[in-house]
């Protein structure tokens, strides 16, 4: 059985999370794979996860995202 995206996206942001670059890269790729229903999970898992370390990186990328609908 396959993964969904929302559980593969979330298991990729937790490898590359040692590097912020690549977390953001990643973080970017995925999203363009969910649907505005699964971003806004993410989103939330994101800020609960990553929140304390990620912010920035976080906060630009969801608010870009928010504005597209």
């Amino acid at each position: 059985m396959t993964k969904p995206m929302f559980e593969y996206t979330k298991e990729i942001l937790t490898k590359v999370s040692f590097d912020k670059k690549l977390f953001r890269k990643e973080l970017v790729k995925g999203l363009k794979w969910l649907k505005s229903d699964e971003r806004r999970m993410l989103m939330v898992w994101c800020l609960a996860t990553f929140g304390h370390k990620y912010s920035d990186v976080l906060t630009e990328v969801f608010k870009k995202i928010t504005r597209q609908g």
